[in-house]
């Protein structure tokens, strides 16, 4: 298990999300706004194209409610088989066609997907990558919103991609003059303590803050989880249990079933729909044993 960096609540300074760095920062974020900008306005095809882990889950959740909130065209994609490639041709051609995309926007993926980005040109479809990632060289020809692609001046490296995303989001909320992103950090939480990246800097904020926001969450995916499991106190190890209850299993030919109902579960506005869907996840799902003490 990766090491938590705690420490007293009383921190101010680790709780007060005016100590982000400015979003307008990450290279591509103004162009990649008003790109959003426009498909929202005139309500064009977007889709949220995403990972089937618990990261790309939460960042394709937190990207369509906020979507869905200023009433844009949205729809979302995630692969349900374990592939290289994430964002790939054979799913461009067979799924955003037929979606009717005008605008794809990945998240934590496609840093690298050169062939994908020109037959997305080809087929007359606009794309955004926001992704964390490395990339090998160069990046694709397209709006690329990553703080590791060269050139981009944003100064903390290790954002995951719901971190990402949540730029992204924040950008977009203030657009629109949205009052309500911050309570959005309870899906940034449950992303950030599921990934690999260190509980440092701007993920220790955000993950602090989600935790004050997810005790108080109106999310009713999160909160189904939360009756269903008996999770009253929201800690560290409440969130790496909710984060194990997302986490998508996968059958013994690499499919995945849930990934996407969790995306359903964490975006649905009926409450008895939010429990049915926790419900049928912890039926299906063997947690792993010695993870939490309760």
């Amino acid at each position: 298990m990766k090491k938590y960096y705690s420490y007293d609540d009383s921190h101010n300074d680790l709780l007060n999300l005016t100590n982000l760095y400015d979003s307008f920062l990450l290279m591509g974020l103004e162009e990649g706004l008003s790109r959003i900008t426009k498909a929202v306005n005139h309500r064009e095809r977007i889709v949220v194209y995403g990972s089937y882990d618990v990261d790309g889950i939460t960042s394709v959740s937190l990207l369509m409610l906020i979507l869905k909130y200023l009433n844009a065209n949205v729809e979302y994609y995630i692969p349900d088989t374990i592939e290289e490639n994430i964002f790939n041709s054979k799913v461009i051609e067979d799924h955003m066609k037929l979606l009717g995309a005008d605008l794809i926007i990945t998240v934590g993926c496609g840093i690298n997907s050169f062939e994908e980005v020109e037959l997305c040109r080809k087929l007359g479809i606009d794309i955004i990558i926001t992704d964390y990632h490395h990339p090998k060289d160069l990046v694709p020809n397209t709006i690329v919103i990553n703080p590791n692609q060269p050139g981009c001046p944003y100064p903390f490296k290790d954002l995951n991609a719901v971190g990402v995303v949540y730029k992204l989001a924040y950008a977009i909320a203030k657009q629109y003059h949205m009052n309500c992103i911050e309570k959005y950090l309870d899906l940034v939480a449950i992303g950030i303590v599921s990934s690999d990246k260190s509980l440092v800097g701007e993920n220790l904020i955000m993950l602090k803050k989600g935790m004050k926001y997810l005790s108080n969450t109106n999310n009713y995916g999160i909160n189904a989880i939360r009756k269903i499991n008996n999770i009253d106190n929201i800690d560290y190890e409440a969130l790496l249990y909710l984060s194990n209850i997302i986490m998508p299993k996968i059958n013994a030919i690499g499919r995945m079933d849930d990934a996407r109902i969790a995306v359903e579960l964490f975006t649905t506005l009926d409450k008895e729909r939010a429990e049915q869907i926790a419900k049928y996840m912890n039926k299906t799902r063997k947690l792993k044993i010695g993870l939490l003490n309760y």
